[in-house]
């Protein structure tokens, strides 16, 4: 029995590293051209954003790009000063900063909040939609870059999954495994095959072709996904449309989580509801991260030689596919070993989000609940 589980283990991490994509390259695209001038309207939704919000619309006004762009705002019944900051961080010709209505029933905020934008943005008459959180620092060139990669392969989705804030020692230990973990769930090279379901995006950072929006049926489409930037591009792929998904270390957020509470509730708010609330899913992906991750080194405590060997084999293997996150972040190498136990945090993180959905208190969001079990 333990050398058949020590078998799987290895099987695991042979079909991770040869049979997935290649995800965990994690490989920046080089893109070559002259920049494309088309209409790019930018949409920011914003709650309580005012101590980032101001740096991030400074980025895309410095944007070197060649073509009509114009901010829209979306403040989110902000409790600080959001809309003035985002105001003195741009002349009017180029913002529009809109209030939100009341949140109607059905919808999550942030999709809600876009929902408005969109509208407002109609009378701009963009080629583009570039959806974009309030911490995310653009790259001087980042809008051309991101409409030359549409324009050049025809996609209708071009997203990127920015770098993140990694300066904390909790930062240092799981941002580099959740960016690890989410291409494991959506390679890349999956995202962009035709002949996968598969379908990626990153919502700090998602450009959307105007065309593309209008045959998903809207925003409305996906107006009650929590995991929207996912939902999103499986809408577009599903309908037909081309969807790319990167990765860049150019444009960053500026969001920081600075302790390991901070981070187990942001993966909490949404894991269980990415498990569909099944109890079935949960135990299965308890199972699967244990033989994945905690198995290998665990493997090496029983004494048993060829079982110790095949764990052994099996960490490295481990290892060698975390390499490339941590070089991403600028880590040592002498982070790999861990990863056994950031991925029991993040299982734990993942059980924490069901006992909450189960209690009624569900996923919360600047004091807005998400995800909580309705009383029967």
């Amino acid at each position: 029995m333990m050398l058949a589980l020590a078998g799987v283990a290895v099987s695991i991490w042979l079909y991770l590293l040869f049979g997935r994509g290649l995800f965990w390259r994690l490989r920046e695209t080089v893109l070559a051209g002259v920049p494309v001038p088309r209409r790019v309207a930018v949409l920011i939704p914003a709650r309580d954003e005012g101590q980032v919000v101001g740096r991030s619309i400074q980025s895309i006004v410095a944007q070197d790009f060649p073509g009509p762009f114009h901010i829209f705002l979306i403040d989110d019944h902000s409790g600080d000063r959001t809309a003035e900051v985002a105001r003195a961080a741009a002349e009017l010709d180029l913002l529009t900063v809109i209030a939100a209505q009341q949140l109607p029933e059905g919808w999550t905020g942030k999709l809600w909040a876009l929902a408005q934008g969109i509208r407002q943005a109609e009378s701009f008459h963009p080629d583009y939609l570039l959806f974009s959180d309030a911490d995310i620092v653009h790259a001087p060139d980042g809008i051309s870059r991101l409409v030359a990669r549409a324009e050049a392969g025809g996609y209708d989705l071009v997203s990127w999954m920015v770098k993140l804030q990694c300066e904390t020692f909790a930062e240092r230990a799981l941002i580099p495994a959740f960016v690890f973990f989410f291409f494991m769930l959506y390679p890349p090279a999956w995202t962009e095959s035709a002949r996968r379901r598969t379908a990626g995006a990153a919502g700090g950072c998602i450009l959307l072709r105007w065309e593309a929006l209008a045959r998903i049926g809207g925003i409305a489409a996906i107006r009650g996904e929590l995991i929207d930037d996912c939902a999103l591009a499986k809408a577009v792929k599903s309908t037909g449309g081309k969807v790319w998904l990167g990765v860049t270390s150019q444009t960053r957020s500026i969001r920081s989580y600075g302790t390991f509470r901070e981070i187990g509730s942001m993966v909490s708010r949404t894991a269980f509801w990415q498990l569909r609330h099944s109890v079935l899913l949960l135990a299965g992906t308890i199972a699967a991260m244990f033989v994945t991750y905690m198995l290998p080194p665990l493997l090496l405590l029983t004494g048993h030689p060829p079982a110790m060997a095949l764990g052994a084999f099996a960490w490295v293997l481990m290892m060698v596919a975390y390499a490339p996150s941590l070089r991403f972040y600028g880590l040592s190498l002498l982070w790999a070993p861990a990863l056994p136990l950031v991925a029991a945090f993040y299982t734990g993180a993942t059980i924490h989000s069901a006992v909450r959905y189960w209690c009624g208190r569900g996923g919360e969001w600047k004091g807005r609940a998400q995800d909580a079990k309705r009383a029967s």
